[in-house]
């Protein structure tokens, strides 16, 4: 990977998409330092203490601990994304008919998914701000009325379709993969204070007598997530090559290549959107913590819906699975690979085309999705489990989660630049 950033330096068109790419990341974390007008500075450090900030900011990149412009990050946007992705399974035939249009119709999908992120990120920013104030030890909002409310409410989803309008134009003008990298950028920018935190806990804080202790402990970890990284970037990488057999093929052309299907065909889209959708009823629960904050039905609620409790990891990481499967079957669709097959004149070997080979494929998918989903499972489950068992820091327990983004979104920026780097060697011999 440094081999191909340092070759990537070394030819000015790239060089020069990689530093537009940093520029947007610039802006991106200066957006993330301005706070949204009429909100409590010293409400909102309560808050951050609380446990829940750290959860959303893993998708908002760190602006919700500032309650910035960009408090919502891309998560609206991801949303949309897999709702309309969803509405193209044969429920809405208008959305069906723009998913085979090429083109053309993926222009129509997006808008309606900008349309869909709007709305998304009106509604969630004013209900997390709601949620917060509701709080009865917390007042977030210094004047809270209907003014306030929508003026916050605004500048938020504004800040979310800057987001979304920058992440387009790393995909256009940067190295590519613009949303996921605007997530691992500010997931990288979190990175150092997670670090102080652990090593100020371990040994900064400690008498001279665990110092060596805390010492040894930070050792431990330094190679326990050394070994998560290689298993991780393993898996992410691994694949089944399923082999296809053409009927017709050029002179001189092999008549035979592969299928691949990646074993987490889904990538990190089940973990940030299991992310998403189990803060929804945290964000909920906030509304009615002052009135019911001590009755049983909310704090069962309140264990089953937290991160920081075994239950919710536990909840979180069937999220995942969950989402793993579904995902799977929205990004590689048995019907499509199987109509596309029989259009290239191709087939699976000892698989008979149509029906059968979308059967056989499905197969394979849930096979890998399997062991996909459970790889996802086990590595967000992991270290919210040794936070809840060990008392390590929150950032230590959100780190599954995390790590799966970064080395995910990592691996695929280092196949955008080699990507880069084929293409320019193979117009360069064309032009000689």
């Amino acid at each position: 990977m440094f081999a191909t950033i340092r070759n990537a330096f070394k030819v000015k068109e790239i060089r020069n998409k990689i530093f537009f790419t940093l520029g947007i990341f610039i802006v991106y974390r200066l957006g993330a330092q301005i706070a949204a007008p009429g909100i409590d500075a010293a409400s909102l450090t309560k808050i951050s203490q609380s446990g829940l900030i750290p959860l959303l900011d893993t998708v908002s990149g760190g602006g919700l601990a500032n309650y910035s412009i960009f408090s919502m990050g891309v998560s609206p946007y991801i949303t949309a994304q897999i709702v309309v992705q969803l509405l193209q399974m044969d429920i809405i035939p208008k959305f069906v008919e723009w998913s085979k249009q090429g083109e053309v119709g993926r222009r129509k999908l997006n808008q309606v998914t900008r349309y869909l992120t709007i709305v998304l990120g009106f509604l969630q920013s004013i209900g997390i701000t709601a949620g917060f104030n509701a709080l009865s030890q917390y007042k977030l909002v210094k004047t809270p009325n209907l003014s306030t409310y929508l003026t916050i409410g605004i500048i938020l989803t504004g800040g979310t379709m800057l987001l979304t309008w920058l992440g387009e134009q790393i995909t256009d003008k940067g190295i590519g993969n613009g949303i996921s990298m605007l997530i691992f950028a500010g997931i990288i920018a979190r990175l150092p204070d997670g670090i102080y935190q652990l090593v100020s806990e371990q040994i900064i804080n400690q008498d001279s007598g665990s110092l060596w202790l805390g010492i040894l402990f930070l050792v431990a970890i330094a190679v326990v997530i050394f070994l998560i990284v290689q298993f991780t970037t393993f898996m992410q990488q691994a694949n089944r090559k399923i082999p296809i057999r053409y009927t017709r093929r050029a002179v001189g052309g092999g008549s035979e290549s592969y299928l691949p299907l990646k074993v987490n065909v889904a990538g990190v889209i089940p973990v940030i959107f299991a992310s998403s959708f189990i803060v929804t009823p945290q964000t909920i629960l906030m509304v009615f913590q002052g009135k019911y904050g001590d009755t049983g039905w909310y704090q069962t609620l309140s264990n089953i819906f937290s991160m920081q409790t075994t239950t919710g990891a536990i909840i979180y990481t069937v999220l995942i699975v969950l989402f793993t499967f579904f995902y799977a079957f929205v990004q590689v669709n048995p019907q499509k690979v199987s109509e596309n097959l029989q259009k290239q004149g191709s087939y699976i070997p000892s698989v008979w085309p149509g029906n059968s080979t979308e059967k056989y494929l499905s197969s394979v998918l849930m096979r890998l999705s399997t062991v996909g989903a459970l790889f996802l499972g086990v590595i967000a489950l992991l270290p919210q489990l040794a936070a809840n068992i060990w008392g390590l820091p929150q950032s230590i327990g959100l780190g599954g989660t995390s790590l799966l983004i970064v080395v995910g979104v990592a691996l695929e920026t280092a196949r955008q630049l080699d990507g880069l780097l084929m293409k320019r060697k193979y117009v360069g011999f064309i032009r000689e």
